[in-house]
This record gives structure tokens, sequence and C-alpha cells, in this order.
């Protein structure tokens, strides 16, 4: 899977790519009631621009990508200074307020999260081929602390045999991996587009250790 990402990227074939703010970030952020100061998390975030919205009002980001390639052309396509340094298992970019981990996300550590109030994720659980979508939503919860919200979208497809990524998630399967340990509302769904392809949009909350 890590392979094929990369190049994926260093050959273009990034369809998945979304040239602007995604509209159900612009739509929905602000029902989640999350203050400017708060630290976002985006697991698998590519070169988003979505990242850039969120800086822009207020958060710090903390974004984790695997492909190099598209960490590079995140900075080179911004503006402003970009630091460089070493992080544990990952070499991190820094662009104002937008820091990217280049790594495996399952790589990453609590400790590495402690300044983490907040999530969003448009294309990291729909990235993941069924076996890893249960592995990323539990090493998810244990990187969130209790209370912390998130903005996630996922994708059913009408068309199948599926071929991804993007992958089909059922709302079933949405709810099975994360009401263990989120709160879970479904805010918004699509219609299906040209391709096939419904978006879901859910607002998350982590539960507390006390909660069930």
């Amino acid at each position: 899977m890590a392979n094929e990402w990369i190049e994926r990227w260093r050959e273009g074939r990034i369809a998945f790519h979304l040239p602007e703010t995604h509209p159900q970030l612009e739509r929905h952020w602000s029902a989640l009631d999350i203050p400017p100061g708060d630290k976002v998390l985006v697991p698998l975030c590519g070169k988003s621009l979505d990242m850039r919205w969120l800086a822009d009002r207020g958060h710090p980001v903390l974004g984790i990508e695997f492909a190099s390639e598209a960490i590079e052309q995140f900075v080179a396509e911004g503006d402003g200074e970009v630091s460089r340094y070493r992080q544990g298992y990952f070499d991190v970019w820094r662009q104002g307020s937008v820091e990217i981990w280049c790594g495996d996300f399952f790589h990453l550590h609590i400790d590495n999260t402690r300044e983490i109030q907040a999530f969003y994720d448009r294309a990291a659980l729909i990235a993941l081929q069924h076996p890893a979508r249960q592995r990323y939503a539990f090493h998810l919860a244990q990187l969130l602390p209790p209370g912390a919200k998130g903005l996630m979208i996922t994708i059913t497809r009408s068309i199948l045999p599926e071929k991804g990524p993007p992958y089909n998630v059922e709302p079933e399967e949405v709810r099975q991996l994360f009401t263990p340990n989120f709160e879970l509302e479904l805010l918004d769904v699509l219609p299906a587009d040209d391709r096939g392809f419904s978006e879901h949009v859910w607002s998350l909350v982590r539960r507390g250790p006390s909660e069930g």
C-alpha cells in the first residue's frame, strides 16, 4: 500500500487530490464549535488545501503523510519560509502554522499528539483497505484526548466492483469502527456524483474512559 501510494505521487496519478478547499469542510466545520488555537490532526493529508483553510482560521495543523513528494509540492505551492527537522520516526516540514510529518501514521505516538484537540479526515479512512480500517480507527482513538472533536468524510460507491482508493465504506461499518470510542453523528449525505460516489459527513467526539 505504501509503495503504491508513493508511486501515485511520483507519477502524478493524484485524481483524489482536490485543488480547492473541500466544500463540506467549509460548510460543517463551524458546527463542531472548535475554538481557534486548537491544534488539528490531519491523517494521510497529501497536499490538501484544507490544511491551509484550517490554518487561516487560527488552527495549528499537524498533517501526517507517507509520500514526501506530496509534502514537497504542498510547501512549494504555499507562501512563507519552510523549516525542516527530524522528530522520532518522522521527517518534518513546517510552513507557517502547518507542519507535515512524513512517515507512517501508525508510527505516530501519543507523545507526539499531546497538543492535539481536534482532527479532520477527508481522505484517510477511505484510502485504507478493509483490514487496515479497524487498526486506523483504534489508533486514532488512542492519539486523541477525551472530548476531542473531529469532522470525517467517507464515501459509498454505487458502481462496483470496487477499485480504490477511495474505497467504499458503508455507514454501518463507520458506526462499528468508531462508536466504541467516539460519539458519532451523521451530519449530511450528498447525492451520488457521476462516478457513483456519495459523500457522508460525520461529526465525532472522543469519549472519556468511563463512557460506553
